[in-house]
């Protein structure tokens, strides 16, 4: 790899530490990196996602949108219930399943709510109709899956698996970096994490960190929320915390 030419750094949004997957990937690209936390995830009343499970055999399938649905699930569930299929939205999600010895049954080749309604859709039949579909979700999940399903005639069940709320964010920090200006890139793998850093944040200073540094999205849904702000963003090569770090580094590379 060659030299990397000087740049700012990199604000990772994402709710992981100081030493997060996403923030080591990029620290070894080289990259400096700012931790800005803008959600957190937090532990929820789980009595619809215990009630849910202890039935599982009802459901021909089980959705997976994040890795933290997977973990709230696996704590109770270690093993995969036979007999039930499971689908899962992007690649990092898909390997937190298989590491854990879980079968994905279904991935969509994007990481998006309608890449997979298009993959449960090109397989359909009408031997389908009414199945149900169990799908543990965040407390802030869009009804974009459990809508799409339903109108292929599935039923779902929609649990919350775990709580996506506002970091705590050192806000005089953050403004202080963006008046000094320099950061050369955020970093966005949810669209919760867009809205929540914009609300800390404020406006004018969102407004101000994103001219002066390219917003990267994991995904098109997060690059959707980034548009809805005024902000266009670049889109992962892929929809992992490693596309999403090398998209931000070569990106970076192309501007110093």
């Amino acid at each position: 790899m060659s030299a990397l030419p000087p740049v700012g750094p990199v604000v990772v949004t994402r709710a992981e530490g100081s030493d997060g997957p996403l923030s080591r990937e990029l620290r070894g690209l080289g990259l400096t990196v700012l931790s800005w936390p803008a959600v957190s995830i937090a532990n929820t009343d789980t009595g619809a996602l215990d009630e849910a499970l202890a039935c599982v055999h009802d459901f021909a399938w089980i959705v997976f949108a994040s890795r933290h649905a997977v973990a709230a699930v696996l704590e109770r569930l270690p093993a995969a219930p036979a007999g039930v299929r499971i689908a899962a939205v992007g690649q990092a999600t898909a390997q937190v399943l298989r590491q854990c010895g879980w079968p994905v049954d279904l991935l969509p080749e994007e990481a998006s709510a309608a890449s997979l309604i298009a993959a449960f859709a090109a397989q359909w039949s009408r031997e389908d109709a009414g199945v149900k579909v169990l799908y543990p979700a965040s407390s802030r999940a869009l009804p974009t899956i459990a809508a799409g399903l339903a109108q292929l005639g599935a039923r779902v069940r929609q649990v919350e698996a775990y709580r996506t709320e506002a970091a705590t964010l050192d806000i005089e920090e953050c403004r202080a970096w963006i008046a000094r200006g320099g950061i050369g890139a955020v970093t966005f793998a949810s669209p919760s994490a867009v809205s929540e850093l914009a609300q800390a944040l404020g406006e004018a200073d969102f407004q101000r960190l994103l001219a002066g540094a390219r917003p990267v999205a994991i995904g098109r849904t997060t690059a959707a929320e980034l548009k809805a702000h005024g902000h266009p963003a670049v889109v992962a090569e892929s929809a992992t915390l490693q596309g999403l770090a090398l998209t931000t580094f070569r990106l970076l590379q192309t501007r110093a």
